[in-house]
């Protein structure tokens, strides 16, 4: 009796709490009540409040400051992603390649905090496993290799990696699998393959910069159709862009998408290859985040629920394996003969030996031991790269909670540019951003930064939450 009159006292005192929070009582970064006046309002015992708390912390609707109390979290997962007061009615030409040029080269500095960086740690990867395997396979690779391992490339690492489909449930042929220069190659093989110079595209917004540095490279035009941190593209939207346009192509990221860290809910995965079929509209689906799930059970892609062959799914090993080796693939499908081709006129193949060292480290390096160890260390990194844009921060800084990958997006204040914050952050303290500029063909998301949590956490890095709080209230 005593344990459940517990429950039930420590269940109140969170549901008052999440009221309070959800009613505007309490704001962002506001103290709430202590243990002790929340114990004696309550006529509770001081452990149940604590237990509350505990758990209203673990839910993120509040955070602990050493000898401070408890505060109310940032909002996180309500992030209103800035779009423009009516969806996007033209098509437009693209011109980023500068733009992405400038402030990736700016951020290549030596001893920079990384958090504009798009790759993860590299201490997290297997290098040490790769190269054991780079060796084996160098001793045994014969000349005849640099033929017969052209597109569509080495056997054995499509087998592999036909086999990892077939365990999510997802039938894919050896022979639909084009192995590509890493996932860039693929996604720009699979646009080149169903579209011409002058076609429209439909692609997310705000997008990951390398769809729209492929878009403007091709010669095509795009469609930015507006994208939620929780669900990814909205769909409705979509089907209004392809009622207005001739719409060839479609590019989405469907789990823990670049920038937003958004991942599709299964119904919404349905709605929109359904949509897509009925338009007969090809879907390049840029998964290459999709090992990287935080949860007990991964996202199904897109593709698994193509039944008509209208996927190209793109991944790489880039982000969970091999960084570096550039080895990416594509499931092409009806397309796959057209890729291959594309790909010979182009660059003639993936590299050999990281593809067949690739091949024996799946084989033999217990892949899935290390893919559990990498997923524990992001989810650890990206908690504390959250605590940390809690407790310092403007309270008004609003944060999505991605569950998986390693990317934060910020919205600030809309009179903040991140663009302008970029060189202050470089130049005066050695700390790299992504600006939100970097994310679409207009401003719209000036106000916004993409962070990379995936380096180690550390007190230097914490500094560099602080100092970016600093700097962005100096420049309000």
């Amino acid at each position: 009796m005593n344990v459940t009159s517990s429950i039930k006292r420590y269940q109140r005192v969170i549901a008052e709490i999440e009221n309070q929070i959800s009613q505007r009582i309490w704001l962002p970064g506001e103290r709430i009540p202590s243990i002790r006046a929340m114990s004696k309002q309550h006529g509770v015992s001081p452990m149940t409040v604590i237990r509350a708390y505990e758990q209203l912390e673990a839910d993120g609707l509040i955070h602990a400051k050493p000898k401070s109390g408890y505060f109310v979290a940032a909002h996180l997962n309500q992030i209103t992603v800035n779009q423009p007061d009516k969806p996007q009615i033209e098509n437009r030409s693209i011109a980023i390649n500068a733009h992405v040029f400038d402030v990736l080269s700016a951020c290549k500095k030596p001893n920079v905090i990384p958090f504009g960086s798009a790759f993860p740690d590299p201490e997290l990867l297997p290098i040490n496993a790769l190269g054991r395997a780079m060796g084996q396979v160098m001793k045994t690779m014969s000349p005849q290799m640099m033929l017969t391992e052209l597109p569509p490339g080495n056997m054995a690492l499509r087998r592999a990696i036909a086999k990892r489909y077939l365990r999510d449930g997802i039938d894919v042929a050896v022979d639909d699998i084009v192995i590509t220069s890493g996932a860039m190659e693929s996604l720009g093989l699979s646009l080149m393959a169903v579209t011409q110079p002058g076609d429209t595209v439909a692609i997310e917004s705000p997008a990951f910069y390398g769809a729209l540095q492929t878009i403007e490279r091709l010669k095509l035009k795009a469609i930015e159709i507006p994208t939620h941190p929780n669900d990814g593209i909205d769909v409705t939207q979509l089907k209004l862009a392809i009622e207005n346009h001739d719409v060839k192509a479609c590019w989405v990221m469907s789990a823990f998408q670049n920038p937003l860290g958004a991942s599709m809910p299964d119904e919404n995965k349905h709605s929109l290859i359904a949509l897509l079929n009925h338009h007969q509209i090809p879907l390049i689906e840029d998964d290459v985040y999709g090992e990287l799930y935080f949860s007990d059970k991964k996202p199904k892609p897109i593709k698994a629920f193509d039944h008509q062959g209208r996927v190209l799914h793109c991944s790489s090993f880039s982000k969970s394996l091999a960084m570096g080796f550039r080895v990416g693939w594509v499931v092409a499908g009806q397309y796959a003969q057209q890729v291959e081709r594309l790909q010979l006129m182009s660059t003639l193949s993936a590299a050999i030996p990281n593809q067949l060292a690739i091949a024996h480290y799946l084989q033999h390096g217990n892949y899935d031991a290390h893919l559990r160890r990498l997923r524990a260390e992001l989810e650890k990194r990206m908690a504390s790269t959250l605590s940390a844009i809690q407790s310092y921060l403007p309270p008004d800084t609003r944060v999505s909670k991605p569950s998986g990958g390693y990317f934060l997006w910020l919205e600030l204040p809309k009179t903040l540019n991140s663009a302008q914050l970029l060189p202050i952050l470089l130049d005066q303290h050695d700390i790299s951003i992504a600006p939100g500029t970097l994310f679409a063909s207009d401003d719209r998301f000036k106000h916004c930064i993409r962070l990379n949590c995936a380096y180690e956490w550390t007190q230097t890095a914490e500094q560099a939450i602080k100092t970016m709080a600093q700097v962005i209230k100096d420049n309000r």
